[in-house]
């Protein structure tokens, strides 16, 4: 449920309304950074519970949000844009942790990153297979478990 190995260790807090604004925002940011637009109708919030080690869920309020928006590049762009991001991003405290070139509709562009200092992950890759659906660049942001202001954290 937390980041560390003390389960009680403190989170941190954030409402749902900031981390969807940092989501939000963040992406924007990763699609500026590779000169490509975005496509708001396909942004998609997804809100989660935090699942412990031990498959346990507080009932204190916390969450993690998985957000993602897709991006009409064409698949010629999509290894420049995860070279991009692989340059760029560790300037910022990310670590690379997946990384793969766009080669076909089966070897398809990869990049993931999480930052060091507060755990936030951020992915963006090909979706799509391109035969029924286009396919398209996908940016993508998760946060670490979070826990509302004013919430009193629960303990295990």
């Amino acid at each position: 449920m937390s980041q560390s190995a003390d389960p009680n260790a403190p989170l941190p807090r954030m409402d749902k309304d900031a981390a969807l604004k940092w989501a939000e925002d963040y992406t924007a940011y990763m699609a500026r950074l590779t000169d490509v637009e975005l496509i708001p109708s396909t942004a998609k919030v997804n809100f989660e519970a935090c699942i412990g080690e031990n498959d346990e869920v507080a009932e204190d309020g916390r969450y993690s949000l998985f957000y993602y928006v897709n991006s009409p590049a064409p698949v010629t762009e999509h290894t420049r844009i995860v070279r991009t991001l692989r340059s760029e991003l560790p300037k910022q405290g990310y670590e690379v942790t997946s990384y793969r070139e766009f080669k076909d509709a089966y070897t398809s562009a990869v990049f993931g990153a999480r930052n060091k200092k507060n755990d936030y992950s951020v992915d963006a890759d090909t979706v799509g297979s391109g035969k029924k659906k286009p396919q398209r660049f996908s940016f993508a942001v998760r946060t670490p478990c979070m826990l509302p202001p004013g919430a009193k954290q629960q303990q295990f």
